[in-house]
């Protein structure tokens, strides 16, 4: 069996005409790998529920290919591809049990009833929805509907198994707990999934990679660490979490120099020279507060915002830049709206993520 689950090589859709029509996708490549989470995490209007559609054959592309488990299925129509697709709603049919509802894939697929109902006893075990079977969908919650969809569209083994936004009518609570039942479900059943979320927090839980994307293309592709700790464009670095950017200047290989001229270690593209105009982006977490005299910046503290197991320090610069330095709850002893403090930097936190003019 190949590695690659699902593979999208160079698609382009245009709705409308080719020459005024919207370009929802834009020259799109990427390998999704067998038995990988992998979500494509985006804005609205991104493009992310347009490349889940091509793949499950909702939509065909205006240029480019859907590779599937090496074979092109570009224009399979949606039933012949061992995809399944679970929605925002759950589309549940009122009329059948929860038992039925598993087990309907299964019987316009011809399967014996035998067969049928050893299906449906192994996923409603999966999604823990066994002492549900004979209830009927009004008798569930929504949390407990969700997963009825997730055992439906699991039954039938998918090569893979596509969720367009499926948590987002969750509460905050539900959610958090599906985010981690859907991990488990992907790693017990060996199925590659494919989530569409622009819920920053989903992706950096479940997933094995991410791809980030914005006006139909691809912005990066990794692993949850990978996309927080080292955003390669200023989009990434500003939707994923949060960030403080800083007009700076490159100084040389792996330094720039900030507003007021002092130089400082960062992540700098090969590509740009000495005296490259750029921004650079920083975590607020990544910030450290200190005696002013020992800061490599220093500043007056605008703003306080306690948020419980934290705060975070609003710092106006010299220049006029805020900063947010998240400070714990535990190190925060002296720190006072209108005071002074310095600001140290966390060895790799300054990353260059755009060039500037």
């Amino acid at each position: 069996m190949s590695d690659v689950a699902v593979s999208a090589q160079s698609i382009t859709k245009i709705f409308g005409s080719a020459d005024g029509g919207l370009r929802a996708l834009d020259d799109v490549s990427v390998d999704i790998r067998t038995n990988e989470f992998f979500t494509l995490l985006g804005p609205s209007g991104c493009g992310k529920t347009t490349l889940l559609r091509m793949i499950a054959g909702f939509e065909t592309p205006t240029s480019g290919s859907i590779i599937l488990d090496g074979s092109d299925i570009t224009t399979e129509p949606p039933f012949r591809r061992p995809v399944n697709t679970v929605f925002q709603s759950y589309a549940l049919f009122p009329h059948l049990t929860v038992a039925g509802n598993v087990g309907f894939g299964l019987e316009m697929r011809g399967k014996q009833k035998k067969e049928i109902d050893a299906a449906v006893a192994e996923v409603l075990a999966l999604v823990r929805m066994e002492q549900m079977a004979e209830r009927y969908p009004s008798q569930l919650s929504g949390g407990q509907q969700q997963r009825v969809a997730l055992a439906r569209a699991l039954a039938p083994r998918p090569s893979v198994l596509l969720l367009d936004e499926p948590l987002s009518a969750l509460d905050l609570k539900l959610r958090k707990q599906m985010q981690i039942e859907l991990k488990r479900m992907q790693m017990e059943t060996g199925i590659t999934f494919i989530f569409v979320t622009h819920d920053q927090e989903e992706a950096l839980t479940m997933s094995d990679r991410i791809a980030v994307m914005s006006a139909g293309r691809i912005l990066q592709i990794g692993a949850p660490r990978e996309i927080y700790n080292a955003p390669t464009d200023r989009f990434v670095a500003d939707f994923i979490g949060e960030s403080n950017f800083l007009p700076a200047e490159v100084a040389g290989p792996g330094a720039v120099k900030l507003g007021d001229g002092k130089s400082a270690p960062a992540v700098t593209p090969d590509s740009l020279g000495a005296g490259a105009r750029v921004t650079v982006a920083v975590r607020p977490e990544q910030i450290d507060l200190c005696a002013e005299a020992e800061g490599l910046l220093a500043g007056t503290i605008a703003e306080l915002v306690y948020f419980g197991t934290d705060m975070h320090a609003h710092i106006e610069l010299g220049d006029g830049t805020t900063l947010v330095a998240r400070v714990t709850a535990r190190s925060d002893t002296g720190l006072e709206k209108g005071g002074r403090t310095g600001i140290r930097f966390a060895p790799g936190a300054l990353r260059v993520v755009e060039e500037t003019a």
